[in-house]
């Protein structure tokens, strides 16, 4: 019993008491607020880098494999580093827009992989059904193709929310009270490793609960394809 209530004194100073549960519940919202709209941006970049590879247009085709080669091919903590010293070199105040468009950026050249893969990975008989239908190219893409696309390409796309939470934890390199800088502040003033143990904690019950829904997801479209 003791050990117990010295394990929950210390919660309790570490993670609540001098208004640091307020602490810890603003950097959980600026988290989710940065996961939220690099996904959004992520996925808007992606689509069109997919639509640039699979274009046929040459250049269009060559600066969405420079993106991607370039994106994949270094950290992202240097890339958030870069724009936070670029775009927003003489902005203040805008950290959260800085992880947002960092991890964005970052995450665009992954979900373009992944909806093109997901494309990629539908028969090429069901094309030429399209076409032999007299469907146009774009019509075959839009009524027959993507519809199909779309079962692998979400579960993918969840998997990249998860990786995306994670990923914001370095956003403290640009100073952005997130849930890992804000457990930083609090260690250092109180000198115990407590605050950081509550922010692992945080970032597992996010990635279980969208790992939860994803288990949901992919049970729902099992059932679709058993259909």
């Amino acid at each position: 019993m003791a050990f117990l209530d010295r394990f929950l004194e210390m919660v309790y100073v570490n993670a609540i008491a001098y208004g640091r549960w307020q602490m810890f519940m603003d950097g959980l919202v600026i988290t989710l607020q940065i996961t939220a709209g690099a996904a959004i941006l992520g996925v808007i970049i992606g689509l069109a880098l997919t639509f640039f590879k699979m274009s046929g247009i040459l250049p269009l085709e060559l600066f969405a494999k420079l993106y991607i080669s370039v994106i994949r091919g270094t950290p992202v903590v240097l890339q958030l580093l870069i724009i936070n010293a670029t775009i927003f070199a003489t902005a203040r105040g805008m950290g959260v827009w800085v992880g947002i468009v960092a991890f964005g950026i970052n995450s665009g050249a992954y979900v373009c992989e992944i909806v093109r893969a997901g494309i990629q990975s539908i028969d090429k008989g069901q094309t030429e059904a399209g076409r032999s239908l007299g469907l146009s190219s774009r019509q075959t893409m839009s009524f027959i193709v993507l519809p199909q696309a779309v079962k692998n390409i979400l579960p993918a796309l969840a998997n990249e929310s998860i990786i995306l939470i994670k990923e914001t934890s370095i956003v403290g390199f640009v100073a952005v009270a997130d849930i890992t800088r804000v457990s930083q502040q609090i260690s250092s003033r109180t000198f115990n490793v407590m605050p950081m143990f509550v922010a692992a904690v945080f970032y597992l019950v996010l990635v279980s609960i969208l790992t939860f829904f994803l288990s949901k997801l992919e049970k729902k479209l099992r059932e679709s394809d058993v259909r």
